[in-house]
Parts: C-alpha cells; sequence; structure tokens
C-alpha cells in the first residue's frame, strides 16, 4: 500500500509564505507524476502545480511567479513553496502521485489526507 502525508498547512497572512511538504511511503517501485491539488471553500478540486510523467512543471496561471514545485526523489517528497499568499489562496491542499507498485503493473493514482491553508487577516 501506498501513503502520502502532506504536512506545513496553516493559518498566514496576506502577502506572508507557507512551504507544504508531501511524503510518499509505502510499497513504491517508481513515482512518475506528482502534483499538488487544491479545493477551496464550496469549490471544485483544481491543479496547482505538478510534474508530469517527462519532469516538466506546470502551474496553474493564478499561482505562476508565487509558488514554486520541487520534490526530491530520494526522498519521496514533493514540496510547494508559496509566496506572497492571498486570501483566494485559501483552501485544502492535496498531494497526488502516480505511483508503480511493481514494473510490471501501470501506475496508480493516490491522494493525501490534505492540508489546510488559510490566508487572512
Amino acid at each position: 500500500q501506498v501513503q502520502l502525508v502532506e504536512s506545513g498547512g496553516g493559518l498566514v497572512q496576506p502577502g506572508g509564505s507557507l512551504r507544504l511538504s508531501c511524503v510518499a511511503s509505502g510499497s513504491i517501485f517508481s513515482i512518475n507524476a506528482m502534483g499538488w491539488y487544491r479545493q477551496p471553500p464550496g469549490k471544485e478540486r483544481e491543479l496547482v502545480a505538478a510534474f508530469n510523467s517527462g519532469g516538466t512543471t506546470l502551474y496553474t496561471d493564478s499561482v505562476k511567479g508565487r509558488f514554486t514545485i520541487s520534490r526530491d526523489n530520494a526522498k519521496n517528497t514533493m514540496y510547494l513553496q508559496m509566496n506572497s499568499l492571498k486570501p483566494d489562496d485559501t483552501a485544502v491542499y492535496y498531494c497526488n502521485a502516480n505511483v508503480a507498485i511493481i514494473p510490471t503493473d501501470p501506475p496508480r493514482s493516490y491522494w493525501g489526507q490534505g492540508t489546510q491553508v488559510s490566508v487572512s487577516s
């Protein structure tokens, strides 16, 4: 089984910064795509930033220039550095990863439990 655990959320004032972490553990052969999603109150879950299977980074327009996604493959860990936070960034942030448990099986999508980010004065 595979577990994704997010951490680093919290309450921050507008203009502040937070760094989210996502650690993947369990029976992992390989991880290709990984990404951060968020679900604002009363809205659908949306992509924030991600690495696709080729390693290219993707960002939704509203966070470009403010958020930076990174990963440490040796630690199966992904980060999201969030700067210049705005009230509209308030949401539950989820980690997602496509993980292969054994070499012959296709990757499956896994989700973390989410971490709350609240931006308010």
